[in-house]
């Protein structure tokens, strides 16, 4: 078979897309797919096999470079030349491996099935980014990893920034030319359904319209829950690789904590005393992660005030004090205030959660019913996998609701519940025909979202979405605002929009209601040295210092 063949429907692709799609995207995962298979070729060649198929190769070059940029992230700030070296990197290990030989194998019924969903995926991706983190935690994750690293005590200069994800890392290295729209996710979804169908996983394609709804940001989520499921369909197909399988794990936890489930599964799964050693490249995702959250946070696990070792740059207890009063009053999704939360019996609080004037109310009561539908299956089929399985995701749901029962935090828990009711049951002419309709569906949303808004009121994401708009035939759709003013605060110069979201602001950037927060608490952030690289402590504001920031908080509110 000639080398054209893996060019063409590339090139049938590229031509539809400039005409017609979003070709920045197409570009992208054009470049960055073939450079993460070259770096899940190194990745097999340094830390051992772990398959032969295109989708493993993606993902382990995606395990491989994510670990490789947050190491390199406590040196260096993720710059245009990291990026270069690794694109360039990348690019020739898939060529000197003869990776493309695999692209080769695909028969042109795979290509065409493959093709046709990536223009789905693509044309997703190039709506208005919609999830209100993408603004307030997104992207200025990722400028600041670009201009600066992972900064030692960057938690006080903004308590969001103490959640990094090492998503978001990986959406770094990839940000200056490879992928400039912060498209990250359409990417990684289209390595997911090479794996629904080199795998024939039905099950994983009739769900995944959701998906669509996670590619217009570089949002953890759609990684966390798709690759949690990527390594339970695995472990269910009878894959016994636990050195991976584990370190795949751990590096789920590590784009979001509350996938805690997946390491749990694993490790319970196959332990036995002769697996120690496969444990070691697990326990090294895991210790990068605690010392990442150390050096940001002051503690091993956000947002669990647990570890102190007394370190200088440790945030101020009323910002974390302040922090947790939010999550409590969004478990109940702001409808009661938090002197009437905090007199509400056990029982008051369940029954405040489970019935919330909201739709998530429909959400809460289908947690609890999946949760007790899985423990009565697990219990009837008596099967270890099973038992351990409803046992790791119990243990995370406990967490969950103890520590903040937003519905946000335990949608992978519905995913985990169908996979394990209609694992290999479920045909390919159905699962496609499911995925076509939901994919209309999401588009319908996706483009009138007029239509969401009047019928979920309460549903508050549906009034961020903005609809179709022309200029997504040539490239993704963002916002551009690009309004803030400048002010100095004992050492700290800083920037503060026009509105309360600092997605667009040069660092360091500060909202209006971060300024707030600092002035209640009587404190405000500080430069450790000359340079922003050197890190950030909190101090006390003397009062001369707590007037001006008045002034600037009076000053800001007038404008709005």
């Amino acid at each position: 078979m000639s080398f054209s063949f893996y060019f063409t429907p590339l090139c049938f692709v590229f031509l539809i897309s400039y005409f017609y799609l979003m070709f920045f995207i197409i570009l992208s995962a054009i470049l960055i797919l073939p450079v993460l298979m070259g770096f899940g070729e190194v990745s097999r060649k340094l830390l051992g096999e772990i398959g032969e198929s295109i989708s493993i190769k993606i993902f382990s070059g995606i395990f491989l470079l994510a670990m490789a940029w947050q190491v390199l992230a406590f040196f260096i700030p993720l710059t245009v030349w990291v990026e270069g070296i690794s694109v360039g990197v990348g690019i020739g290990t898939f060529f000197y491996f003869k990776t493309y030989q695999s692209l080769l194998k695909l028969s042109g019924k795979e290509w065409f099935k493959i093709t046709l969903i990536s223009l789905l995926i693509v044309f997703a991706g190039s709506y208005y980014p919609f999830i209100l983190d993408h603004f307030g935690y997104y992207v200025p994750s990722i400028k600041w990893l670009n201009e600066f690293g992972l900064t030692k005590g960057l938690a006080n200069l903004d308590l969001v920034y103490a959640q990094m994800s090492v998503w978001h890392i990986f959406q770094a290295g990839f940000s200056h030319f490879a992928d400039g729209f912060l498209r990250i996710n359409a990417v990684f979804l289209i390595a997911f359904f090479f794996y629904i169908f080199e795998k024939k996983a039905w099950h994983l394609l009739l769900v995944s319209p959701i998906f669509l709804l996670f590619v217009q940001s570089p949002s953890p989520d759609l990684p966390a829950i798709a690759l949690s499921l990527l390594v339970l369909n695995e472990i269910l197909e009878g894959n016994k690789n636990f050195k991976w399988l584990f370190a795949f794990s751990v590096f789920i936890f590590t784009i979001k904590p509350t996938m805690v489930w997946a390491p749990i599964f694993v490790f319970l799964n196959f332990f036995r005393k002769e697996n120690l050693k496969p444990l070691t490249l697990g326990m090294a995702v895991f210790a990068i992660y605690v010392f990442k959250n150390i050096w940001l946070f002051g503690y091993p696990f956000f947002p669990v005030q647990i570890g102190d070792f007394g370190f200088s740059w440790m945030p101020n207890a009323e910002v974390l004090k302040e922090s947790s009063h939010v999550a409590v009053l969004k478990t109940f999704d702001m409808q009661y205030p938090l002197s009437e939360i905090q007199k509400f019996s056990t029982g008051d609080y369940i029954y405040h959660w489970l019935f919330i004037d909201s739709y998530k109310k429909y959400i809460h009561i289908a947690f609890v019913l999946s949760l007790l539908s899985f423990g009565g299956y697990a219990w009837k089929k008596k099967e270890r996998v099973l038992t351990i399985l409803f046992i790791s995701v119990l243990l995370k749901s406990i967490l969950v609701l103890v520590f903040s029962a937003q519905y946000r935090f335990f949608l992978d828990v519905f995913f985990v519940v169908y996979v394990v009711f209609f694992y290999g049951k479920v045909k390919e002419k159905i699962a496609i025909s499911i995925f076509g309709m939901g994919a209309i569906i999401i588009f319908l949303g996706l483009s009138f979202p007029k239509m969401l808004q009047s019928q979920v009121n309460s549903f508050k994401l549906g009034h961020y979405m903005q609809g179709f708009t022309k200029t997504q035939f040539y490239k993704p759709a963002y916002f551009e605002l690009n309004s803030f003013k400048t002010y100095e605060v004992g050492n700290l110069k800083f920037n503060v929009p026009n509105y309360d979201l600092c997605f667009d602001t040069p660092s360091p950037a500060l909202s209006p209601s971060e300024l707030k927060l600092y002035e209640k608490a009587g404190i405000f952030p500080q430069k450790i040295g000359e340079d922003l690289k050197e890190g950030f402590v909190w101090k006390k504001l003397s009062s001369e210092e707590r007037k001006k920031l008045k002034e600037i908080i009076f000053s800001l509110d007038k404008k709005q």
